[in-house]
């Protein structure tokens, strides 16, 4: 059964989901704090998070910050803020997805079934030494790429730039965040090159970019990988 995690600190909309997922067969824990959610986050293992922003003792973006580099699971936004900024903010930070309140349940319990199996896919093929996505593979140890089983050549960054994407699949990623990932902090270049690069990678993989297109602009946002 796979569980998921609901930081929220009103009880009634928290149990109102917890109710819906428990009858689409998960198993539910829920957190009324921000701090005894990331407590539940460190100490326990969840397939899913759905988190409000709005927390007392340490916000939802808080939680974002320290978990982000360390848990790969999803994570659903589910807030009252319905400006740009906040759901902007919140994807750089690395959540999957952002639910304005009021929303259906229904429409929660689908977003939640279909990140879950998302996840699953990734976590299963990406145990493998080929990671293979629709037409595009990359072979991970002889660090190779294909498309429709051609050869694509690839530089060294343009490799690990894909590679990075490709291994965290439906998260938006700003420049800057990229640039600190592949690049790292002491390279001399600026997170202008990761504009240059995905252009580069797009030209070499999507040789129709109409029909096939694997790294997406999130405007104002960044860029993710779709699978």
């Amino acid at each position: 059964m796979k569980r998921i995690l609901i930081i929220e600190d009103d009880k009634s909309i928290s149990e109102l989901q917890k109710d819906y997922l428990e009858m689409s067969g998960y198993e539910v824990v829920c957190a009324f704090d921000g701090n005894s959610g990331f407590e539940y986050i460190k100490n326990e293992s969840y397939d899913l998070i759905i988190l409000d922003l709005m927390l007392p003792e340490k916000n939802g973006f808080d939680i974002l910050r320290e978990i982000s580099d360390s848990k790969q699971i999803p994570i659903l936004i589910v807030s009252a803020k319905s400006d740009e900024t906040f759901k902007i903010k919140g994807l750089n930070l690395g959540a999957d997805d952002y639910i304005t309140k009021p929303f259906g349940m229904g429409e929660l319990v689908a977003r939640v079934n279909s990140h879950i199996k998302t996840y699953e896919k990734f976590k299963y093929s990406s145990k493998k030494k080929l990671l293979v996505v629709g037409a595009l593979s990359i072979d991970k140890q002889d660090r190779r790429v294909y498309v429709d089983d051609n050869e694509v050549l690839l530089t060294q960054k343009e490799f690990d730039l894909l590679l990075f994407l490709a291994e965290n699949p439906n998260r938006v990623f700003s420049k800057e965040r990229l640039y600190e990932r592949v690049w790292g902090y002491d390279s001399l270049s600026d997170a202008s090159t990761i504009t240059v690069h995905i252009a580069r990678i797009r030209e070499k993989l999507e040789t129709n970019p109409e029909k096939r297109q694997n790294i997406e602009t999130v405007w104002g946002a960044g860029y993710r990988f779709k699978i």
